[in-house]
């Protein structure tokens, strides 16, 4: 009878570690899915400008707050207008954040990328200038501020737009931004002045500020779908979501529309598109707003998770890049597969699960322990992608585009 007891004991007690170990293994899948997801919506847009054009562009993550900080915009409005409006804000966000996000992408890409294509080091330094000018920008920004460029921008490009139809235009195009640039601007910082002399704080108090602000999700994206023990965040079933929806956007443009066969064509052989008429210098700038716009879907997506400040975008650019590095530039299967791996290692190690799985190989789960933590997770992630790189320099998959032809 005795022995009866142990017996069911042991069965009881093993079903129950069976248990548990599938639990774990379900926490672990749905924490790495989700990690990963994050990434993979931030490396999108990255993927595209850097994997389909070769742009080294330093202020995506910029773009992303641009996309964060036009859901609180958003959400405000919809606070203001009351009722049960607020609970759909963020399907207005979405297509919001895309627009700003990609117009000031294409504004990037017209005003300064376009001068600098297979010139990496310039494109570099150039936009982590750009991600610098639009952190000051953030904290900055007021009505004085918006009023000037939009009057600088009346003055010098009307001018442009102005003289443009003259036949000597391009004869005197030289002379004409030597003379109307400085005085735009000197137009524009005048009348600044006076408004701020004249109306003080009404108008020179900055938007947002240097504080960090919080983006409050609707009430059907709080709380969590229970699992047995587990609770599956409705944010971050949200965001898997979102990102399968992107994938599957970004494939069909890819591969079923006339633009998205133009920017495959420019990818693979610039020179002999351009001769078979592509408007190539069109193409660049639509493959860079639309890299921009998923930037700001991304933004948009991450302010759920967390409060949004003027360093939002720093806080994922160099994952974002090691996604499309490591899963193989230009390759879009390779990078949904490095942003789960990576979204996985880093859950495996920083939450301690790894370590506690080693239990029984004392000396590795000791190993583990020391990284059981987000910060030191990351500089093992760090040390594991240099020591695949070293065997895999090209990434999971092969490198294809501009950058091989060259």
């Amino acid at each position: 009878m005795a022995d009866l007891k142990n017996i069911k004991s042991a069965i009881f007690n093993l079903q129950l570690k069976r248990g548990r170990v599938m639990e774990v293994l379900l926490d672990v899948l749905f924490n790495g899915l989700s990690i990963g997801a994050v990434l993979l919506i931030a490396a999108l847009g990255l993927a595209i400008v850097f994997g389909l054009m070769g742009v080294i562009n330093l202020a995506h993550g910029e773009l992303m707050m641009l996309g964060a900080y036009t859901t609180f915009c958003v959400q405000n409005i919809f606070k203001a207008l009351g009722g049960t409006l607020f609970e759909s804000y963020i399907f207005f966000a979405l297509p919001l954040a895309f627009i700003v996000a990609a117009a000031a992408g294409l504004i990037l890409e017209r005003g300064a990328i376009r001068f600098l294509y297979g010139r990496p080091l310039e494109t570099l330094l150039a936009t982590w200038g750009v991600s610098l000018i639009l952190q000051q920008f953030v904290r900055s920004v007021n009505w004085v501020l918006i009023i000037g460029i939009v009057l600088f921008c009346l003055l010098f490009f009307g001018a442009m737009w102005i003289l443009r139809r003259r036949p000597d235009f391009e004869r005197i195009r030289n002379w004409v931004v030597t003379v109307m640039l400085p005085l735009s601007l000197g137009v524009a910082i005048a009348f600044c002045s006076f408004l701020a002399q004249t109306y003080k704080l009404a108008v020179t108090k900055p938007w947002f500020g240097a504080q960090n602000v919080d983006v409050t999700a609707p009430k059907w994206l709080r709380g969590g779908l229970p699992l047995g023990t587990l609770q599956l965040p409705y944010a971050r079933l949200f965001i898997i979501g979102l990102t399968i929806i992107c994938i599957v956007g970004i494939y069909l443009f890819l591969q079923r529309s006339a633009w998205g066969l133009r920017i495959r064509a420019v990818t693979q052989n610039r020179s002999m598109s351009s001769c078979l008429g592509i408007p190539t210098a069109k193409v660049d700038a639509i493959t860079f707003a639309l890299g921009s716009g998923l930037a700001g879907v991304a933004g948009c997506a991450i302010s759920l998770l967390g409060s949004v400040g003027p360093n939002t975008g720093q806080n994922y650019v160099v994952d974002t890049f090691m996604v499309v590095v490591v899963g193989g530039v230009g390759k879009l299967v390779g990078t949904i597969v490095a942003a789960i791996a990576i979204g996985t290692a880093n859950y495996l190690i920083g939450s301690g699960t790894l370590a506690l799985l080693l239990t029984p190989i004392k000396p590795l789960a000791d190993f583990f322990t020391i990284f059981a933590t987000t910060s030191m997770a990351k500089v093992m992630v760090f040390a594991l992608i240099i020591a695949f790189l070293q065997v895999r320099p090209a990434g999971m998959f092969p490198q294809k585009g501009r950058t091989v032809d060259a």
